[in-house]
């Protein structure tokens, strides 16, 4: 899960906004907004998907819908951007999706519809655009007023605005896309946690996305699953993403020893396949 914050000043008042994108389950949560699937891509002749919006909670959410455009960062933390890096499309130009607005009751659900349009124009590449889902605070109800502020001095108030981003890809001609796995280091924090530090290198015209698991083999060959991330992508044009992937407390295993074996694989249809492998010796 990641955040971006965004300070937004008027009349005196500073207004938090808060996004968070999620990455790493088929069905993504937050608050009381459920959405499957977590990702939309576009390719080959497919030109219209659905998003399914569930309120899990007790009561009625509203939403606007729109477009954000997003930069990943090499820490894989994400900022919103106006302008595109050199290497990196947006998509919004080439999307539609209905409704805009939504209003969930208590355990309703929703479907957005979302099109490809003036396909003809794109160039071969990769084009991305993160939908919002931005949650509309309650109205105040009838008969409420505000407290006078003291005008003579500066007032701050903090409103944090909550909401979703997933994204929203446009994929066109052949993919080249390939990632490798380097500088591979374990290291032991303070609080006893064990974590392997890795760095994905991406290259080619397509963003990459997968499940990344690690794998501990003791001396005597022993294999044991020792690390899980699932969802973890790499988007155009980041060449480069920092990975951090806690490590299991393990009886008997103190990363030592042994070897670790981190495998970075997507899904194709009902297929796995393996888009990058690696060894860790541990000494």
């Amino acid at each position: 899960m990641h955040a971006i914050y965004l300070g937004v000043i008027r009349r005196g008042s500073l207004f938090l906004v808060t996004l968070l994108t999620c990455c790493s389950a088929a069905t993504m949560a937050q608050g009381n907004l459920m959405i499957t699937p977590r990702r939309v891509v576009f390719e080959g002749q497919k030109k219209i998907q659905e998003l399914n919006l569930a309120n899990t909670g007790n009561d009625t959410a509203r939403y606007l819908i729109s477009l954000l455009e997003i930069r990943m960062k090499p820490d894989g933390a994400f900022e919103q951007v106006t302008e595109p890096d050199s290497g990196q499309n947006f998509a919004s130009s080439f999307l539609r999706f209905f409704p805009r607005t939504i209003t969930l009751g208590p355990g309703e659900t929703q479907t957005i519809k979302i099109q490809v349009v003036n396909q003809v124009q794109l160039q071969p590449g990769e084009y991305r655009s993160h939908l919002y889902f931005r949650a509309v605070p309650p109205e105040k109800p009838l008969g409420f007023s505000q407290p006078v502020e003291d005008t003579t001095g500066i007032a701050v108030r903090l409103n944090p605005v909550f909401g979703i981003t997933i994204p929203a890809i446009i994929r066109t001609g052949p993919s080249n896309a390939a990632v490798t796995i380097s500088d591979t280091k374990v290291e032991k924090m303070q609080d006893s946690l064990t974590v392997l530090n890795l760095v994905f290198n991406r290259t080619g015209n397509m963003s990459v996305y997968g499940d990344l698991t690690v794998d501990y083999t003791s001396p005597r060959g022993k294999t044991t699953r020792a690390g899980l991330i699932r969802g973890i992508a790499v988007y155009t044009p980041t060449e480069h993403r920092r990975v951090r992937v806690p490590l299991d407390k393990l009886d008997g295993i103190d990363y030592k020893s042994g070897k670790l074996t981190i495998a970075y694989t997507a899904s194709a249809g009902n297929k796995t396949v393996k888009m990058a492998e690696t060894e860790l010796p541990l000494f």
